[in-house]
């Protein structure tokens, strides 16, 4: 079971397939079947296939932010005082904890972390800022973005 299945591994029908998914992932597997031309038993079992490799990780619903009236999407660029497994486990475990993260990247460069979040407004940020990341042991510095306008924003990776 290879998460990291190479894209090379993939014959074109899987490519349809997950095409299809990440398009809409409510699509019933019956109208799936049809647009890829395969059986009921046929998708499902390359489907099963698929998942047990982890290729398909997992399905979810995209959630649009602002309906929700979490406005302000925001990056921050986190540096820590210090590389000590304690001081960056800590860091880790505390920014799962936190449900306005999205993501949280561990990066080689100038910065230490990169965090995706939202926010409903400047007061929301100035409050999950003050009270939640600066008091994380550790944190040295933090460079915050405020996003102005998604020019891109997708889930779909490249299958080609």
């Amino acid at each position: 079971m290879n998460p990291k299945e190479p894209l090379e591994q993939l014959d074109e029908m899987d490519r349809a397939i997950l095409r299809l998914l990440q398009e809409d992932g409510r699509i019933s597997s019956a109208e799936l079947a049809r647009r890829v031309n395969l059986s009921a038993p046929g998708l499902q079992k390359r489907l099963k296939k698929l998942e047990q490799k982890g290729t398909i990780d997992r399905y979810v619903t995209l959630v649009n932010r602002e309906a929700l009236g979490l406005d302000l999407l925001c990056f921050a660029q986190v540096t820590l005082t210090h590389h000590q497994s304690e001081c960056v486990n800590n860091f880790c475990t505390q920014v799962q904890e936190l449900p306005e993260i999205l993501e949280c990247h561990y990066l080689a460069g100038e910065f230490d972390y990169l965090l995706k979040f939202v926010v409903a407004n400047h007061q929301h940020l100035e409050k999950l800022l003050r009270e939640k990341i600066i008091p994380i042991s550790g944190v040295d510095k933090i460079r915050t973005s405020i996003v102005l306008n998604e020019v891109k924003a997708s889930t779909s990776l490249p299958l080609d």
